[in-house]
């Protein structure tokens, strides 16, 4: 027996033993399948010319992503019985033939529709630091099993933060690549305009691999520049209304980067603020396009949080939708000319820390809006963004950076993260 089939059986063998909270993580969960898939993976690297760049690590899928054979299901009760996938999508397939061996398909938000993560038909997981505070969403099962341990990478989604937010509560690393460079056939939508591909690891030269396969793109090496970086920090968003501890860390991250040497430069984004209602609007209306015709059934099997969100789009005209796509627009161009003198922003991953479970079930609309704040005022820019942990001394949990840049500048943003991680780890 080769040393993937051995690792597949014992990741499988720790999944056996999480009992009920297995069922949280995945919604399906085949073993001979992962097997055959592990034996497969086995005689490509040993037949390969070449090192593959995922040899025998172990891949969990969110539940958006087709695998041959496989239902996909957006872990929603009203795709459950679907056909299967006829075929992998083309970053399954990637995944494959560059050695990965794809390890259960994970839980999430129905229809990735939320930030925290709630799902009442599979339940709602928790968190590596915890059990009863929300896992983040809407990529929570994919977060759970890389912070658990059960796999070396998950496949994600980020609509409005679905790989940055749970990648932040479980102390992982997650990337919200340029979505132009993110294959999405075969990858079941929310809003198409906003919906990415990504990774979610434990270390960030995984999480930089894995995107080079799913993006089919070399990350080039950490650049030899010595000179400083030119960061940007947000005023008028992005930093208002932190958490105690949330402005802690950011603080303490802006002060450690100041003595390092880099230039941190104040630029103001109180723009994003001004039209947060973008997001809501748009993503609702594209959504809404793809399950209107479905909504009956939704009332008797659906997510009540998710249908109402939906069914915010009744309440759109035509000139409404209209004119929210032609302001994203001109958002975007703010963006990009307030990026125009530095080579990244930062900003806290989550305005935060994680609430529990119980709380965001008696208050979701706030809770689920806070925890999406910082992620999606970057979805609805279209750039491109990492979140990783930064450990905080004496805390249960390590706060969360993001590294952010305009679409297009993801090598930027991994070269930036690479340096800014050194000082930190």
């Amino acid at each position: 027996m080769g040393a993937i089939i051995e690792k597949a059986q014992s990741a499988i063998q720790k999944v056996d033993q999480l009992g009920d909270l297995a069922g949280k993580i995945f919604t399906d969960f085949d073993r001979d399948r992962i097997l055959r898939d592990a034996a497969h993976a086995e005689d490509l690297v040993a037949n390969a010319s070449a090192p593959l760049p995922l040899a025998g690590m172990l891949v969990s899928v969110k539940d958006l992503y087709d695998e041959a054979g496989k239902t996909t299901s957006a872990a929603s009760l009203l795709l459950k019985d679907r056909a299967p996938a006829a075929r992998d999508c083309t970053i399954i397939a990637r995944i494959k033939a560059a050695g990965g061996v794809p390890f259960g398909r994970t839980s999430m938000s129905e229809f990735a529709y939320s930030g925290v993560g709630l799902n009442p038909h599979y339940g709602t997981p928790g968190n590596v630091f915890d059990p009863d505070g929300i896992p983040g969403g809407s990529t929570s099962g994919g977060g759970l099993s890389v912070a658990l341990g059960l796999v070396d990478i998950a496949l994600g989604t980020d609509t409005g933060g679905s790989v940055r937010i749970p990648s932040a509560i479980n102390g992982l690393y997650g990337f919200k690549a340029s979505r132009m460079l993110m294959p999405g056939d075969g990858i079941h939508p929310l809003a198409k305009s906003f919906d990415t591909a990504g990774p979610l690891a434990r270390d960030l030269e995984t999480v930089i691999t894995a995107f080079e396969v799913m993006a089919g793109v070399m990350v080039p090496g950490m650049s030899s520049h010595s000179g400083p970086l030119r960061i940007g920090v947000p005023i008028h968003a992005f930093t208002n209304d932190l958490d105690d501890r949330v402005r802690a860390d950011f603080d303490a991250v802006c002060a450690k980067l100041r003595a390092a040497g880099h230039d941190l430069i104040e630029i103001d984004l109180g723009f994003f603020a001004e039209n947060a209602i973008l997001n809501k609007i748009l993503v609702a209306a594209e959504a809404h396009k793809i399950y209107a015709g479905d909504f009956a059934r939704l009332e008797t099997c659906g997510d009540p949080r998710v249908l109402s969100r939906m069914r915010f789009a009744d309440t759109l005209s035509a000139q409404d939708l209209s004119d929210a796509y032609a302001k994203r627009t001109d958002v975007i161009a703010l963006f990009n000319s307030a990026m125009a003198n530095v080579d990244v922003m930062i900003a806290p991953t989550l305005p935060m820390m994680a609430p529990k479970i119980a709380e965001v079930e008696a208050d979701f609309d706030r809770l689920n809006a806070m925890m999406l704040r910082n992620t999606s005022y970057l979805n609805l820019v279209d750039a491109c963004a990492i979140s990783i942990p930064v450990p905080v001394a004496g805390a249960d949990a390590p706060g969360a950076l993001m590294v952010a840049a305009s679409h297009g500048h993801d090598f930027a943003v991994l070269d930036a993260t690479r340096k800014i991680k050194a000082h930190f780890l």
